[in-house]
């Protein structure tokens, strides 16, 4: 048996060295972020740079909408997209009012899709997470099972003793929605766990699939017989959450041009950084943009306004992933179409308390200023990143790909005040309204695609290198597998085996 560093799981060790000859392997992610294109200070004029960012704030005040605009996507979209941005990133290191290097900030998150902010680094590196094996004591051996739920609320997330979430990644408590598809994932780990070790006809299934692409050897040889259920019910679930990723998540508000595009080929090379802000900071951030004022959470509950969703702790009753997700043919609440509004209540972020110093310029933010959150997203684009525009980068895609983006009108506030660029995060917002349906296109789509892509791609372990994967027919359902998966938690919390040691409190 091969040796493995403590706290590293032998299947991700695995992983690090699958594949080939020491020469053709691919070369580990890094860890920390990058650039897809030179940073470009804010120069100032003929305004000051108190006038910039009063002529963003006015371009952020008139995003907020109270009303609901229905687009393709169904809402839960918007909040998985969220899931997934807390899987491949964090950066906890910049703070918003303060100029930073990428290249100097430490991307927490794996940049994988490995699902790390619900399994964390595994039972050995993350013990927290997971219950434990009491059967010397004559008790039950749940070690390989993802802890959850409360007393009060057992479809809740497991938490310490002061609410804290005890998750991969406590971003993903910080509404409740979110926060119930993160405790889904986790329930649909302890029902397949469950299953597969009750039936054989279910663990063939997982074992078939979660061992594609890799001989038994290695298995045989990196994971140990008391972990293996729980590794091949890891990847079998990991294969599907990336399938739903760059199958349905990604076609729901990117345009598909963009998707077939990044497929084919690296948009941006193959030097070009895993993890560029120009995602992180602008282009992912697109998901905010579909955010509604509103949402009914639980059936017959009435629509809650976002900024009573918001926040993080203890949850009182599950929100009902029916109302989200596509199930069985029923329609589900609307996210907005990607575009220059949003949810009015992401304006006035109520749980900020604190105004944001921009160091470099030697300038405080209002209160108000700093909790809007489109105007944070600008100034973060402006002041902490340094990004280049959307017209900067359309005119390098232009340059590199041979045809054109497709012309942005610039913003009636922005051009009275006599701006020529646009802040990144925007411009794609504008892309998607004015030319992409509702849709992520031109420099918006093809940053996102491309990221998306490349980690597909790059990392050996995806389901693009599992020839032959197929969903699950467990997750049959007519509004997508991703539904179907969150159909499944539902209807079979009640079915985990030993539930009772895994609930806190």
């Amino acid at each position: 048996m091969s040796s493995t560093r403590h706290g590293l799981s032998r299947i991700d060790q695995l992983i690090k060295c699958h594949t080939g000859p020491e020469e053709d392997r691919p070369r580990p992610f890094p860890a920390t972020l990058g650039r897809l294109r030179p940073a470009v200070p804010v120069k100032v004029t003929n305004l000051t740079h108190a006038q910039v960012i009063e002529t963003l704030e006015k371009v952020a005040k008139g995003m907020g909408k109270k009303t609901d605009k229905p687009g393709t996507a169904s809402a839960g979209m918007t909040f998985f997209g969220q899931l997934v941005d807390h899987d491949i990133t964090l950066d906890a290191t910049s703070a918003l009012g303060k100029r930073i290097t990428p290249s100097s900030i430490p991307n927490v998150r794996t940049p994988a899709l490995d699902l790390d902010c619900v399994y964390g680094s595994g039972p050995e590196a993350t013990p927290h997470l997971y219950g434990a094996d009491k059967s010397r004591e004559g008790g039950n051996n749940t070690a390989n099972f993802l802890v959850m739920g409360t007393k009060k609320n057992k479809f809740d997330l497991a938490r310490t003793s002061n609410g804290t979430a005890l998750i991969g990644d406590p971003r993903n408590d910080e509404n409740a929605i979110v926060s119930q598809i993160q405790a889904n994932f986790i329930a649909l780990h302890n029902i397949l766990m469950t299953e597969a070790l009750k039936d054989k006809a279910t663990y063939e299934e997982i074992k078939g699939c979660a061992h594609m692409g890799m001989s038994e050897n290695d298995w045989a040889e990196f994971v140990p017989e008391r972990n293996m259920v729980f590794e091949e019910v890891r990847r079998f679930i990991r294969f599907h959450y990336q399938y739903a990723i760059w199958e349905e998540l990604l076609p729901a508000f990117v345009d598909q041009a963009c998707l077939d595009e990044a497929r084919l080929s690296d948009l941006f090379g193959a030097d070009a950084a895993i993890m560029p802000v120009e995602f992180t900071g602008a282009a992912y951030r697109f998901g905010h943009a579909t955010a509604q004022p509103d949402y009914e959470i639980h059936a017959g509950s009435g629509q809650v306004s976002m900024d009573k969703i918001l926040g993080f702790g203890p949850r009182e009753k599950p929100v009902e992933m029916k109302l989200f997700f596509d199930i069985d043919g029923k329609k589900s609440q609307r996210a907005r179409p990607v575009g220059t509004t949003l949810g009015l209540p992401l304006t006035n972020l109520h749980f900020i308390h604190e105004k944001v110093h921009l160091t470099d310029i030697k300038h405080d933010l209002t209160l108000d200023q700093s909790r809007n959150l489109p105007l944070r997203n600008m100034i973060r684009d402006r002041y902490t990143y340094q990004l280049a525009s959307g017209e900067i980068i359309a005119e390098w895609l232009n340059s590199a790909r041979g045809h054109s983006t497709p012309k942005v009108k610039m913003h009636a506030e922005l051009a009275k005040k006599g701006f020529t660029r646009t802040p990144l995060w925007f411009y794609g917002l504008q892309e998607a309204e004015q030319h992409g349906g509702g849709k992520l296109t031109g420099v918006g789509g093809a940053i996102v695609a491309s990221v998306f892509g490349r980690l597909l791609r790059l990392d050996k372990t995806t389901y693009w290198h599992a020839h032959g994967f197929e969903p699950s027919a467990k997750f049959s359902n007519k509004g997508g597998v991703l539904a179907g998966m969150m159909k499944y938690a539902e209807a079979n919390r009640g079915k985990i085996a030993h539930a009772g040691d895994l609930i806190n409190g």
